[in-house]
């Protein structure tokens, strides 16, 4: 089998999907309003406009993205682009790309889901740090939920 119908774990996508019980309008408003954004990821300078740059402050170092596709309520995808700061010199830089996409499901709510994918085989290491925050859990009543507490976030939004 190719490697393109094959990847390694290396190459394939960090990929999670759960249903939320908010409709996509408000979930987009999490996903790109940069306080609430913010609240459950990191600060940032968003805005949902393709061609629009912005950062994210991170641990190290900015990391630079750059909006590729933004329709309200359906897609977000941008790029990201990590450069660990001079102290990180054993961890990669890398370039890759976030997808987010939601659908209305049939109870109002939201289906999203959540692609990182593009990035260097050498830098999966890295990757699997920086993915916690897109990272999916189950709480006591096993509904999904943002590892780093997107609930509260979204009942702001």
């Amino acid at each position: 089998m190719t490697k393109a119908g094959n990847p390694t774990a290396a190459e394939a996508p960090l990929s999670f999907e759960c249903d939320l019980p908010e409709p996509p309008e408000k979930v987009w408003r999490a996903l790109t309003e940069p306080e609430l954004l913010a609240a459950w990821m990191m600060p940032n300078d968003m805005k949902a406009e393709a061609g629009s740059r912005f950062a994210f402050a991170g641990p190290d170092a900015p990391i630079e993205c750059e909006v590729l596709e933004a329709e309200p309520g359906r897609l977000l995808r941008y790029s990201w682009r990590e450069r660990p700061g001079a102290d990180d010199g054993e961890l990669p830089a890398f370039d890759s790309i976030v997808t987010f996409t939601l659908a209305r499901t049939a109870s109002g709510g939201t289906h999203l889901s959540i692609v990182h994918d593009g990035f260097a085989q050498a830098a999966q290491p890295l990757v699997a740090i920086s993915g916690a925050g897109c990272g999916l859990s189950l709480d006591a009543r096993k509904n999904p939920i943002a590892a780093n507490t997107p609930r509260m976030m979204l009942r702001a939004a």
